[in-house]
């Protein structure tokens, strides 16, 4: 009798997706095929390895002995705890490649691979081409730069074993103080977020790659990072449907097959209250964490959020995959046992680098044995997730071949995309003395003020290129270690120059206490320097809303990140080898949305 109800149970699930998907022949979806075998698996399966399909780990791509206790804990993941996918987080290329290949040979079920490849593999991998961020994409107002870097990360995704990209973010950002998402969105208008985000995904999607629109249902207007503390973004439903939902709901029509959850509070869509844990888990954000008042339940948490709303409402049917359950906004407030038990009652798929692997599964699987959660739930999300590992090849080839890696990872292609953005992004935003372009043969300060450690090489690029454009530059870097000497000697080589040119590299620092901004000992002299009478040019080279805070800069260009191709072509601008012709995609105090000064106008 129960083989009959079991029987029952499995095919009403593959006639549901089978429904699913006829509705919704355009999208990205597995077909009926994908999902016949993988119903057929999931009638084999035990419970214990239905539960492990549901939990994803992170791992970093790096050297690990075969005997040493990081490879032997992620192996006993795969082999006992039977996960059923990994997120590579910051690693090298080969290495990544050949550790999670040594984990796909001892998965029974291959692994699901993904990764937040946002400006392109090097996102997560070093020593590859880094592309500019979306806010520099959408300052050159064409999507089809957008969709141009969609096709090329699913190329190189595929080339290292990725078949899941964590992108496109679809937040609108049109909060001047978020600390996360920042130049990560496409801009403050939402129709324009869902142009370029429907852009990005239709072009990831186009090479076999799942995408993934984050952070559902809207992070761009917090000024907490949810990686430290819990956001609170407390409007009607009648507002968030006009702004944070309006990209969702218009990417999701238009095929993507994933969405991602974050870990927010909306009071007015869940208004049950969390509080504290006495004790919280210790993990890699709490140093930083930050515990906000009146919290409302996770949306990762939330039924009415994840099921009503984005299933229901939205009619959203793909892969729904939490934040990463580490992060400070569920730690804080839950332990990871009872944060993946209602993580999944709320509706999500695939539960995202638990703090605690084992905590995760065994708070599951007391949960089916105590009866609240049903096997039917836990194998709706399996039968998806199984089926999306057909559709996407992972049956047919799960180990990563390594020659063909080079061919493929950052090509001159690439490193083209990433210099063509560049060029139509650079925004020039305030030019009061009209300095621009910079003469020639002058002697230039190049004063680059970081929030990052890496004072010996930041703006280094940038410095180079205006001193190959023809300047005598001499670059000084001024960090929050930086004492009261290093800041009275970079004063003193500012009154010596004859132009000043000031890098703002306050960049968004996911979990950072200083994520966006720059230090505090940095801006006495910044002021100081802004008051003398000889030119001087301010770049964003990361958050374009550095200049509320600095009003008497006079002239001001915004390059919306630090990759090098951003530096060329901002150093090329300056110099007048190219014009200014990005425009802005948010508004910066009484600098509208669309504000572009050019030098030849």
């Amino acid at each position: 009798m129960k083989k009959i109800i079991s029987a029952f149970i499995l095919s009403s699930l593959f006639f549901f997706n089978l429904t699913v998907f006829s509705n919704n022949s355009n999208k990205f979806y597995p077909n009926d095929k994908a999902y016949k075998q993988a119903e057929k698996m999931l009638k084999k399966m035990t419970l214990d390895e239905k539960i492990g399909q549901l939990v994803h780990i992170g791992v970093n791509g790096k050297y690990m002995n075969q005997d040493s206790y990081e490879f032997r804990q992620i192996k006993r993941h795969i082999t006992e705890n039977k996960v059923g996918g990994i997120i590579v987080f910051v690693g090298e290329v080969y290495e990544t490649v050949h550790l999670v290949n040594r984990m796909q040979e001892v998965s029974k079920i291959p692994l699901l691979i993904s990764a937040d490849f946002e400006t392109g593999v090097h996102m997560r991998m070093k020593d590859t081409i880094n592309l500019p961020w979306n806010m520099a994409v959408a300052a050159t107002g064409n999507p089809e730069f957008a969709r141009r870097i969609g096709v090329t990360v699913a190329k190189e995704s595929r080339a290292l074993g990725v078949q899941q990209v964590f992108a496109p973010v679809v937040d609108v950002n049109n909060n001047a103080e978020n600390p996360v998402i920042n130049v990560r969105s496409y801009g403050e208008n939402p129709n324009k977020v869902a142009r370029f985000g429907i852009a990005f995904s239709e072009g990831l999607q186009s090479g076999n790659v799942l995408a993934t629109a984050k952070h559902f249902p809207g992070h761009g207007d917090t000024a907490v990072d949810s990686h430290i503390g819990l956001p609170v973004i407390d409007y009607s439903r009648e507002r968030l449907e006009k702004t944070e939902f309006l990209p969702f709901r218009e990417i999701i029509k238009s095929g993507i097959g994933s969405v991602m959850i974050s870990h927010i509070s909306m009071p007015q869509l869940d208004g049950k209250e969390v509080t504290p844990l006495k004790n919280s888990i210790k993990t890699d954000f709490s140093d930083s964490a930050i515990v906000t008042e009146n919290t409302t339940m996770p949306a990762t948490l939330s039924q009415n959020i994840v099921t009503n709303i984005l299933k229901k409402d939205m009619k959203f049917n793909g892969l729904i995959v939490t934040d990463a359950m580490d992060m400070s906004g569920l730690t804080l407030y839950f332990d990871q046992g009872e944060a993946a038990v209602r993580a999944i009652l709320a509706g999500n798929d695939v539960l995202l680098k638990p703090a605690d692997v084992d905590a995760t599964i065994e708070g599951i699987k007391k949960a089916v044995q105590a009866g609240r959660i049903t096997e039917k739930r836990i194998d709706e999300s399996v039968l998806k997730i199984l089926a999306w590992k057909n559709k996407l090849g992972l049956f047919k080839q799960k180990i990563t071949p390594l020659n063909e890696i080079d061919k493929i990872v950052s090509s001159q292609e690439t490193r083209n995309l990433s210099d063509d953005i560049a060029r139509n992004a650079i925004t020039l935003v305030k030019n009061e003395n009209k300095v621009l372009p910079i003469k020639q043969n002058q002697k230039a300060l190049v004063l680059c003020i970081t929030n990052g450690n890496d004072i010996n090489w930041v703006g280094k690029t940038f410095s180079n290129s205006l001193k190959a454009n023809g300047l005598e530059t001499k670059r000084i870097a001024l960090d929050s270690r930086s004492n009261e000497e290093e800041i009275a000697a970079a004063v003193s080589e500012a009154q010596k120059a004859d132009v000043i040119i000031v890098g703002l590299f306050g960049r968004v620092r996911s979990g950072a206490k200083n994520s966006a901004g720059i230090p505090k000992t940095s801006e006495s002299p910044l002021r100081e320097i802004m008051k003398m009478d000889k030119p001087n040019i301010s770049i964003a080279f990361g958050n374009p809303y550095l200049i509320l805070g600095f009003p008497e800069i006079n002239n001001y260009v915004v390059s919306y990140g630090d990759m090098e191709s951003l530096q060329t072509a901002t150093a090329n601008a300056l110099m007048g080898k190219i014009d200014f012709v990005g425009k802005l995609p948010i508004t910066i105090g009484k600098y509208k949305r669309g504000t572009s000064l050019s030098l030849k106008k």
